[in-house]
Protein backbone atom coordinates (compact mmCIF):
# COMPACT_ATOMS: atom_id res chain seq x y z
CA UNK A 1 0.00 0.00 0.00
CA UNK A 2 2.84 2.33 0.92
CA UNK A 3 4.54 1.59 -2.55
CA UNK A 4 1.05 2.64 -4.34
CA UNK A 5 0.75 5.69 -2.72
CA UNK A 6 4.52 6.46 -3.39
CA UNK A 7 4.00 5.76 -6.75
CA UNK A 8 1.18 7.39 -7.10
CA UNK A 9 2.03 10.69 -6.46
CA UNK A 10 5.06 10.49 -7.85
CA UNK A 11 4.21 12.19 -11.14
CA UNK A 12 7.56 11.61 -13.39
CA UNK A 13 8.37 8.60 -15.62
CA UNK A 14 7.83 5.59 -13.51
CA UNK A 15 9.26 2.98 -15.77
CA UNK A 16 12.48 5.15 -15.38
CA UNK A 17 12.46 5.33 -12.12
CA UNK A 18 12.55 1.76 -11.54
CA UNK A 19 14.66 0.57 -14.32
CA UNK A 20 17.38 -2.07 -13.02
CA UNK A 21 16.08 -2.10 -9.51
CA UNK A 22 15.81 -5.81 -9.57
CA UNK A 23 18.92 -6.53 -10.23
CA UNK A 24 20.30 -4.88 -7.25
CA UNK A 25 20.81 -6.80 -4.22
CA UNK A 26 19.07 -4.38 -1.80
CA UNK A 27 19.49 -6.33 1.64
CA UNK A 28 21.50 -3.96 4.11
CA UNK A 29 21.15 -1.06 1.90
CA UNK A 30 20.61 2.57 3.59
CA UNK A 31 18.66 4.76 0.90
CA UNK A 32 20.69 8.15 1.00
CA UNK A 33 19.12 11.63 -0.18
CA UNK A 34 21.03 14.07 -1.63
CA UNK A 35 19.25 17.84 -2.14
CA UNK A 36 21.04 18.91 -5.16
CA UNK A 37 19.40 22.61 -4.90
CA UNK A 38 21.84 25.57 -4.94
CA UNK A 39 24.72 22.80 -4.76
CA UNK A 40 27.90 23.41 -6.73
CA UNK A 41 27.98 20.48 -9.48
CA UNK A 42 30.80 18.87 -8.80
CA UNK A 43 31.27 19.12 -5.29
CA UNK A 44 28.04 17.88 -5.12
CA UNK A 45 29.36 14.70 -7.60
CA UNK A 46 32.11 13.95 -5.29
CA UNK A 47 30.39 13.53 -2.76
CA UNK A 48 27.79 11.08 -4.54
CA UNK A 49 30.18 9.11 -5.87
CA UNK A 50 32.10 8.29 -2.33
CA UNK A 51 28.98 7.10 -1.34
CA UNK A 52 27.73 4.99 -4.22
CA UNK A 53 31.38 3.47 -3.60
CA UNK A 54 31.05 2.63 -0.51
CA UNK A 55 34.11 4.92 0.64
CA UNK A 56 32.30 6.29 3.84
CA UNK A 57 32.46 2.48 5.38
CA UNK A 58 35.01 0.91 7.21
CA UNK A 59 34.23 -2.34 5.49
CA UNK A 60 34.88 -0.73 1.70
CA UNK A 61 37.19 -2.75 -0.54
CA UNK A 62 38.25 -1.86 -4.08
CA UNK A 63 36.78 -5.27 -5.53
CA UNK A 64 33.43 -5.06 -3.79
CA UNK A 65 30.13 -3.52 -4.48
CA UNK A 66 29.24 -1.82 -0.57
CA UNK A 67 27.71 1.49 -2.19
CA UNK A 68 24.23 2.83 -0.64
CA UNK A 69 21.25 3.65 -2.86
CA UNK A 70 21.67 7.57 -4.15
CA UNK A 71 18.46 9.48 -4.73
CA UNK A 72 19.30 12.94 -6.07
CA UNK A 73 16.54 15.68 -6.09
CA UNK A 74 15.67 18.89 -7.54
CA UNK A 75 18.65 18.61 -10.42
CA UNK A 76 17.32 21.35 -12.05
CA UNK A 77 18.65 24.18 -9.73
CA UNK A 78 22.31 22.50 -8.95
CA UNK A 79 24.81 25.46 -9.75
CA UNK A 80 27.99 25.67 -11.32
CA UNK A 81 31.21 28.17 -10.79
CA UNK A 82 32.40 30.82 -13.33
CA UNK A 83 31.60 30.48 -16.81
CA UNK A 84 31.01 27.06 -17.21
CA UNK A 85 26.73 27.20 -17.82
CA UNK A 86 28.25 28.38 -21.33
CA UNK A 87 31.35 27.51 -21.42
CA UNK A 88 31.45 23.59 -20.84
CA UNK A 89 30.63 21.53 -23.65
CA UNK A 90 29.42 18.05 -23.98
CA UNK A 91 30.90 16.27 -27.25
CA UNK A 92 30.27 12.69 -29.15
CA UNK A 93 30.33 11.35 -32.20
CA UNK A 94 27.39 9.85 -34.08
CA UNK A 95 29.80 7.61 -36.29
CA UNK A 96 29.29 8.83 -39.51
CA UNK A 97 32.41 10.82 -41.06
CA UNK A 98 32.40 14.52 -39.46
CA UNK A 99 29.47 13.96 -37.13
CA UNK A 100 30.98 14.88 -33.97
CA UNK A 101 27.85 16.73 -32.14
CA UNK A 102 28.02 18.59 -29.00
CA UNK A 103 25.77 20.44 -26.63
CA UNK A 104 26.30 23.54 -23.66
CA UNK A 105 26.10 22.58 -20.47
CA UNK A 106 22.93 25.49 -20.44
CA UNK A 107 21.16 23.65 -23.30
CA UNK A 108 21.88 20.51 -21.51
CA UNK A 109 20.32 22.04 -18.55
CA UNK A 110 17.24 22.63 -20.11
CA UNK A 111 17.19 19.18 -22.17
CA UNK A 112 17.71 16.58 -19.41
CA UNK A 113 18.82 18.29 -15.75
CA UNK A 114 19.47 14.63 -14.46
CA UNK A 115 22.36 13.51 -17.48
CA UNK A 116 24.37 16.19 -16.06
CA UNK A 117 24.69 15.03 -12.40
CA UNK A 118 24.77 11.60 -13.53
CA UNK A 119 27.84 12.38 -16.28
CA UNK A 120 29.85 13.91 -13.54
CA UNK A 121 29.31 11.53 -10.88
CA UNK A 122 29.97 8.34 -13.66
CA UNK A 123 33.17 10.00 -14.57
CA UNK A 124 34.50 9.98 -11.00
CA UNK A 125 34.07 6.51 -10.83
CA UNK A 126 37.07 3.80 -11.85
CA UNK A 127 36.55 2.24 -15.28
CA UNK A 128 35.72 -1.25 -14.41
CA UNK A 129 33.14 -4.30 -14.07
CA UNK A 130 31.45 -2.46 -10.85
CA UNK A 131 30.61 0.48 -13.00
CA UNK A 132 27.48 -0.41 -14.37
CA UNK A 133 26.22 -1.91 -10.58
CA UNK A 134 26.92 1.48 -9.40
CA UNK A 135 25.46 3.51 -12.11
CA UNK A 136 21.75 1.08 -11.23
CA UNK A 137 22.27 2.71 -7.84
CA UNK A 138 22.13 6.57 -8.60
CA UNK A 139 18.80 7.50 -9.17
CA UNK A 140 18.35 11.26 -10.34
CA UNK A 141 15.29 13.60 -10.43
CA UNK A 142 14.91 16.90 -11.98
CA UNK A 143 12.20 17.59 -8.88
CA UNK A 144 11.51 17.54 -5.10
CA UNK A 145 9.62 14.15 -5.70
CA UNK A 146 10.77 10.57 -5.93
CA UNK A 147 8.47 7.35 -6.31
CA UNK A 148 10.57 5.55 -3.24
CA UNK A 149 8.51 6.80 -0.21
CA UNK A 150 8.06 3.67 1.26
CA UNK A 151 11.97 3.10 2.04
CA UNK A 152 13.94 4.07 5.23
CA UNK A 153 15.01 7.17 3.44
CA UNK A 154 18.02 9.52 4.90
CA UNK A 155 18.76 12.66 4.31
CA UNK A 156 22.69 13.25 3.33
CA UNK A 157 23.93 16.19 5.07
CA UNK A 158 26.84 18.14 2.95
CA UNK A 159 29.91 18.46 4.49
CA UNK A 160 31.19 22.39 5.04
CA UNK A 161 32.99 23.84 2.59
CA UNK A 162 36.86 24.19 3.33
CA UNK A 163 38.26 27.33 2.47
CA UNK A 164 41.75 27.63 2.12
CA UNK A 165 43.59 29.53 3.66
CA UNK A 166 44.76 33.00 1.85
CA UNK A 167 48.41 32.75 0.99
CA UNK A 168 51.16 34.55 2.59
CA UNK A 169 51.50 36.76 -0.17
CA UNK A 170 48.22 37.91 -1.25
CA UNK A 171 47.63 38.19 2.34
CA UNK A 172 50.64 40.82 2.20
CA UNK A 173 48.88 42.35 -1.09
CA UNK A 174 45.56 42.61 0.52
CA UNK A 175 47.06 44.10 3.73
CA UNK A 176 49.06 46.83 1.53
CA UNK A 177 45.84 47.41 -0.50
CA UNK A 178 43.95 48.16 3.16
CA UNK A 179 46.61 50.84 4.08
CA UNK A 180 46.67 52.54 0.96
CA UNK A 181 42.97 53.05 1.24
CA UNK A 182 43.21 54.09 4.63
CA UNK A 183 45.72 57.02 3.84
CA UNK A 184 43.95 57.66 0.79
CA UNK A 185 40.97 58.48 3.06
CA UNK A 186 43.09 60.05 5.28
CA UNK A 187 44.68 62.47 3.10
CA UNK A 188 41.20 63.28 1.57
CA UNK A 189 39.60 64.18 5.32
CA UNK A 190 42.86 66.68 6.13
CA UNK A 191 42.48 68.64 2.53
CA UNK A 192 38.56 69.18 3.94
CA UNK A 193 39.64 70.22 6.83
CA UNK A 194 42.50 72.26 5.66
CA UNK A 195 40.36 74.06 3.15
CA UNK A 196 37.25 74.77 5.73
CA UNK A 197 40.21 76.03 7.75
CA UNK A 198 40.78 78.48 5.23
CA UNK A 199 37.47 79.60 4.52
CA UNK A 200 36.83 80.44 7.83
CA UNK A 201 39.92 82.61 8.03
CA UNK A 202 38.58 83.94 5.08
CA UNK A 203 35.38 84.90 6.13
CA UNK A 204 36.79 86.19 9.92
CA UNK A 205 39.64 88.61 8.30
Amino acid sequence: MASQAAASAFNGNMKKALAGLKRINLEGLRWRVFDAKDQVLGRLASQISTVIQGKDKPTYAPYRDDGDMCIVLNAKDVRVTGRKMTDKFYRWHTGYIGHLKERSLKDQMAKDPTEVIRKAVLRMLPRNKLRDDRDRKLRIFPDSEHPFGDRPVEAYVMPPRKVREMRPRARRAMIRAQKKAEQQEQGGNDKRKGKKREVEADLTA
